[in-house]
């Protein structure tokens, strides 16, 4: 028995000195490959470069347009501007709007576009025959104040005929100047005590009241009514038809009495007329 014990502990001792070696040995390989894992270096991962794109083909330059070149019209000439306003003898007071050209008949004319704006009416005047429809710049003041002093003259009518005396009425209107527009104006003119006008009589009055008026009150810069206003207040100062002293009355009764004459054959032959 004490001999199978002893050679039962020799085998242990001897199975743990076996295990223990492999033991350490595994241990010493487990460390090496350690060891070789941590001295190897990493593998990187390399990156691959993309194919480059193919360069884009480059367009085809548009055809460039026709450059038009802008004429500049003209902004003056026979001495007028554009926005300025003037006088056409057979319409009154307008304004240059623009100087254009047109060709008519294969011909380029230069035109001045005039608008009234009261009528509601564009005319179109060649620049070169401005002299010859005797357009004309605005009045100054000092003609205006000469017409205004016109109005409170006396009246001057003529012993004739009505129809010789409305051309020439007419003739005065469409002359353009002003003096002798405010001349109708005068002699037209009717006040509250003297026999009513004619129709033919009212319209050629309105005619030159609506001439008169509108370019004194373009030149003064106020409105057509003013305008008439002071015109109707320049007619009631004269002597005709204003207050009249002993003296006056006595020196001008008989002209009084022969323009009354007058302004009752006038009114007769115009009543007729009508």
């Amino acid at each position: 028995m004490p001999e199978k014990t002893a050679k039962t502990a020799a085998k242990a001792s001897a199975a743990k000195t076996t295990l223990a070696k492999d033991s350490v040995a595994k241990d010493s390989v487990t460390k090496t490959v350690t060891a070789k894992a941590a001295a190897a270096p990493k593998a990187t991962k390399t990156a691959v470069p993309a194919a480059p794109a193919p360069a884009a083909k480059p367009a085809a330059p548009a055809a460039a347009a026709p450059r038009v070149e802008e004429k500049k019209l003209p902004t003056q000439r026979q001495g007028f501007k554009t926005n300025e306003f003037v006088v056409y003898p057979a319409h009154g007071v307008g304004q240059i709007l623009a100087i254009e050209e047109q060709e008519i008949a294969g011909a380029k004319l230069e035109l001045f576009v005039i608008n009234f704006i009261k009528d509601k009416m564009t005319l179109r005047v060649p620049t070169a025959k401005v002299a010859n429809v005797g357009m004309r710049k605005l009045s100054d003041p000092a003609l205006v104040k000469k017409a205004l002093e016109t109005l409170k003259g006396r009246a001057r009518v003529k012993r004739t005929m009505w129809s010789r005396r409305a051309q020439e009425y007419e003739a005065k209107i469409n002359s353009g100047d002003i003096v002798a527009i405010a001349e109708v104006v005068r002699d037209l003119y009717r006040s509250e005590s003297q026999p009513e006008q004619s129709y033919s009589e009212r319209q050629l009055y309105e005619a030159a009241l609506d001439r008169l008026s509108r370019e004194i009150a373009v030149v003064q810069h106020s409105t057509e009514t003013e305008a008439v206003k002071e015109i109707e207040t320049q007619l009631a100062k004269s002597p005709r038809r204003g207050a009249k002293t002993e003296a006056d009355a006595v020196a001008e009764g008989d002209a009084d009495a022969e323009s009354d004459d007058i302004d009752g054959d006038d009114t007769a032959v115009a009543d007729e007329a009508a």
